[in-house]
């Protein structure tokens, strides 16, 4: 899977993999990490790349994270369940899934891939992120004009 060179660094995908949790693996608690993170299994908590690394996280396409992701760069071939904060990038393959919200730089989606909750630009103003409530007010003061014509 990773080359036959034993003297040079796994790669995958053109990211060194430092760290490898296996298909078979379940970690329930928080991890943090530095590298290359390449996830086939599950991890239940938090993921976060230690604050100034270079840190890549990939999800295969078998692994499955369930937990708040905090990392430069982020790639998706499996399941996510929770919010995503991707200082640089984030890719999405074709079987990709995502359920939560993207903190994104660049954001990289391929056909198919799905994502349930928003994508959230890390430049994006407070104010364009408005919640729900501003729709009901618009409709209200529209209500109240068309009443005020007839």
């Amino acid at each position: 899977m990773f080359g036959s060179d034993k003297h040079k660094s796994p790669r995958h995908g053109g990211h060194a993999v430092e760290t490898l949790i296996g298909p078979r693996a379940v970690i329930r608690g928080d991890v943090s990490f530095t590298g290359g993170l390449y996830v086939e299994g599950t991890i239940h908590g938090k993921v976060t790349a230690e604050d100034g690394s270079a840190a890549v996280l990939t999800i295969a396409e078998d692994g499955h994270i369930e937990g708040e992701v905090r990392a430069p760069v982020v790639v998706i071939s499996g399941r996510m369940t929770g919010d995503i904060h991707a200082g640089e990038r984030i890719e999405l393959a074709a079987n990709a899934r995502v359920n939560g919200n993207i903190h994104y730089k660049v954001v990289e989606m391929a056909a198919g891939a799905m994502i349930t909750g928003r994508l959230i630009h890390a430049d994006a103003p407070l104010a364009q992120l408005t919640g729900p409530e501003a729709a009901p007010a618009a409709g209200r003061v529209k209500g109240k004009a068309e009443a005020q014509e007839a």
